[in-house]
């Protein structure tokens, strides 16, 4: 992973949920589409400001699919003259943020793995309360501590949400739950 300006330590603050955050995701969803037209194939609302009820860092995750992540050209430049930095450079993944730190772009392939997990993982909290709650404590117990980076805080993340998403994973069979 290259971290584009190196590594930041942030505090890790985690807020209640905002009903404003579906609105900032739609304002920067429409900012996405404007700059990018059909190269966005899909713009998604995901994270934690996507499921109603869940405490969460107030910064709002947006996820955009395109055709081909590699090709960079294809929309950092225009995401770049609609405000956002890119800051992260990953196989298969490209993260951008706004300035003001509130707004995280995560590009990955259409129809690829990267943007299946987050979906489903999202469809799943707002649909299982338990699950909802445990990933809350998990994040409120975690954020008491101190991390050297954001990448460290979502890392240790990874147990609960790999438990949460194995039975996410089990639904989805069963219900034909689908992107």
């Amino acid at each position: 992973m290259e971290l584009i300006g190196g590594v930041e330590q942030r505090p890790i603050v985690i807020a209640a949920y905002d009903p404003d955050w579906p609105r900032r995701f739609r304002r920067e969803a429409g900012a996405i589409r404007s700059a990018l037209g059909m190269t966005a194939v899909r713009v998604d609302h995901v994270g934690s400001t996507a499921v109603p009820g869940l405490a969460a860092k107030a910064i709002v995750d947006i996820q955009l699919s395109v055709d081909d992540v590699e090709d960079e050209l294809a929309y950092v430049p225009r995401l770049e003259g609609a405000g956002y930095r890119l800051r992260v450079r990953e196989p298969g993944h490209r993260m951008l943020r706004t300035p003001a730190l509130d707004v995280h772009l995560h590009v990955c392939a259409a129809g690829g793995d990267w943007e299946r997990r987050h979906l489903l993982f999202r469809d799943w909290l707002r649909r299982d309360l338990s699950d909802r709650q445990r990933y809350a404590r998990c994040k409120r117990v975690l954020a008491r501590r101190s991390w050297p980076t954001m990448q460290a805080y979502a890392d240790a993340k990874a147990g609960a949400i790999v438990a949460a998403t194995e039975r996410a994973e089990a639904w989805a069979r069963v219900s034909g739950w689908r992107p």
